[in-house]
């Protein structure tokens, strides 16, 4: 049998290794005030433009919009040539003014291929909203998963294992989206925030399917140790676990993140990334939590440190 859980403090390495550098970088960029926050939670305007025949800098970009009054301006070259320009609310009188104006500058047709605008007070509505749709999710798993295991000692247990493996797949993701920031420009919004909830519902699916063989068997392997038991039903999940990520979810979405186009690259490349840190949370963080837990093993850890220095 594979022995996945006498490796369970690797595992738990790992994962540190992985979400502690990007929330260190998330907390430098709160601290400086420069999260990737897109206009969905800031409030603002995003005006995506086209040129025929000139390619403008940011620089000259930038000074226009403050010619005309604009503050806070910021300026993304997709690959497909286009110009993504963030700025502070415009009104449609006022846009229109800055195509024109872009138009005259550079002597080129100018196509205007988006306008977004959101209020302040929406953006911050929906910045409430996001944190109250991922507590309001923890605590129905919690509670639901209490319900579920309620004939297994210790019920609650799998319930909050099951949040702390979910919020090691958020952590994941913002890791993601810290790094993303950086190198590729991308912006958390309102698409970010939806390939989240989906990346947390998948996570709960998978911790599900692993707790209920556990729960299964308590039932026959009533003579096994818990470690043995649940390093048991995880090689009996693995199989179903790896095959219905990969073979069905992961490869969709990479073909989506390398061809589906630069708007959909960044959700893709989330969803990517959450749902597999969510399959192999359930295998490799979630339920060796559950065993740390069951066997109090942080109260022989500095006991260790303390019999291998006297030795």
């Amino acid at each position: 049998m594979i022995n996945i859980l006498g490796k369970r403090y690797y595992f738990f390495a790992l994962s540190l290794l992985i979400i502690i550098p990007g929330l260190i970088l998330l907390g430098s960029m709160s601290a400086t005030k420069k999260l990737p926050l897109a206009i969905d939670f800031t409030g603002g305007s995003l005006l995506e433009v086209r040129f025929a025949n000139a390619t403008p800098s940011d620089i000259d970009l930038i000074g226009l919009y403050n010619n005309l009054g604009v503050g806070d301006v910021k300026v993304q070259t997709t690959s497909t040539g286009s110009y993504v320009i963030r700025s502070s609310v415009l009104e449609d009188s006022t846009r229109a003014k800055i195509a024109d104006e872009l138009g005259k500058e550079y002597n080129s047709e100018v196509t205007v291929l988006r306008f977004e605008s959101v209020g302040p007070t929406i953006g911050r509505e929906v910045t409430s909203r996001a944190a109250q749709a991922v507590a309001v999710a923890a605590l129905i798993v919690a509670l639901y998963m209490t319900f579920a295991f309620r004939g297994v000692p210790h019920a609650i247990r799998y319930g909050i294992c099951a949040i702390i493996a979910m919020f090691h797949d958020v952590c994941v993701v913002l890791s993601l989206a810290a790094i993303g920031s950086i190198l590729w420009g991308w912006q958390i919004d309102s698409l970010f925030l939806t390939a989240l909830l989906t990346v947390i519902g998948f996570s709960v699916q998978d911790k599900v399917v692993v707790f209920d063989r556990i729960r299964e068997n308590t039932g026959i392997y009533r003579r096994l140790s818990f470690e043995t038991l649940v390093n048991h039903s995880i090689v009996q999940t693995l199989g179903r676990s790896l095959n219905t990520q990969l073979m069905t979810v992961e490869f969709m979405l990479l073909a989506l993140a390398l061809f589906g186009g630069v708007t959909l690259r960044e959700f893709a490349m989330v969803l990517l990334v959450g749902l597999f840190s969510g399959t192999y949370s359930s295998i490799f963080i979630a339920a060796p939590i559950l065993v740390v837990w069951e066997g109090r093993e942080w109260t022989r850890w500095f006991h260790r440190r303390e019999n291998t220095a006297s030795a």
